[in-house]
C-alpha cells in the first residue's frame, strides 16, 4: 500500500499487477525510430496506441481482459527532449465502477510502477476521455494484432516479413532504447493494414507505416 494525491484528495494505493499485450500504429516508416529514442521519421509523430490487460488485479480488484486504447501526437524526439504533446484515452466501457478507477490509476500514472514513470516523461496534454467499447485482438503466434473502437478508431497490422526471414518466424528487437512499456521487454515488428482516428480533434487515415507489438508486466505501486 502508498498513497497518493489525486485532485486535493489523498488516495491509498493498493498492491497492483498488469500484464498482457500492447502495440502502436504510427506514422513513422519501418523500424520507428522513436523505438530507437531518435526522432520520428517526420520530425512529428501521431498513431494509435493499445493495451490488452491478459492478467491484473488492483488490490482485490480483477482487470483480467480489459482494454486500453489512447490516441497521441508530439513533435520531436520525445524520449531527449520535452515535447509538444497531447493525447486522448478510451477506457474499456465493459469494466465497472471498481475497474474503471482502477484503470485510471493504473495507466494515469497515479499508481506508480512503469505508466507514473511516462506520465512524468511525456506529460501529454489530454484533450479528452470516454469509456467505449474497445476491441483488441493478437495472434497467439504474434501474426498479426488489431483494435478497433467502431466509427473512432481502427488500428491493424501484420508481423513483418521479407525474402530472408523463416517462414514463421518474427523480426524481433531486444533492449529498446524507447520501449514505451518498460525496460525488459520483446518487440515485435509489423506494417500497419490499417491506421484510422477520428475522436477528439484527431483525423488521419493511412496503412503501410510502422507497427510494433512489445509485451507489458508492470507491479505497483512502487
Amino acid at each position: 500500500m502508498s498513497e497518493t494525491t489525486v485532485s486535493g484528495t489523498t488516495v491509498t494505493v493498493p498492491r497492483w499487477h498488469a500484464a498482457g499485450d500492447w502495440f502502436d500504429t504510427c506514422r513513422c516508416n519501418v523500424p520507428c525510430p522513436c523505438s530507437f529514442a531518435q526522432p520520428p521519421t517526420y520530425g512529428e509523430c501521431d498513431g494509435v496506441l493499445a493495451w490488452h490487460v491478459r492478467e491484473g488485479h488492483y488490490g482485490d480488484v480483477r482487470l483480467d481482459g480489459l482494454n486500453v486504447l489512447m490516441l497521441g501526437s508530439f513533435v520531436g524526439n520525445v524520449w531527449a527532449e520535452h515535447t509538444d504533446s497531447y493525447g486522448a484515452v478510451f477506457l474499456d466501457e465493459r469494466a465497472d465502477d471498481a475497474q474503471r478507477e482502477a484503470l485510471q490509476m493504473i495507466f494515469g500514472g497515479q499508481a506508480g510502477s512503469w505508466p507514473a514513470e511516462m506520465v512524468a516523461m511525456f506529460g501529454p496534454e489530454m484533450r479528452g476521455m470516454d469509456f467505449a467499447p474497445i476491441e483488441i485482438e493478437v495472434d497467439e503466434d504474434l501474426g498479426g494484432w488489431r483494435a478497433t473502437i467502431p466509427g473512432r478508431v481502427e488500428a491493424s497490422a501484420v508481423a513483418l516479413t521479407g525474402p530472408t526471414t523463416p517462414e514463421g518466424a518474427r523480426v524481433q528487437s531486444t533492449n529498446l532504447p524507447g520501449s514505451e512499456t518498460g525496460p525488459g521487454q520483446v518487440a515485435t515488428w509489423g506494417r500497419s493494414t490499417a491506421d484510422r482516428a477520428d475522436a477528439f480533434g484527431f483525423h488521419w487515415s493511412r496503412q503501410g507505416q510502422s507497427s510494433k507489438h512489445i509485451t507489458f508486466d508492470w507491479t505497483g505501486p512502487e
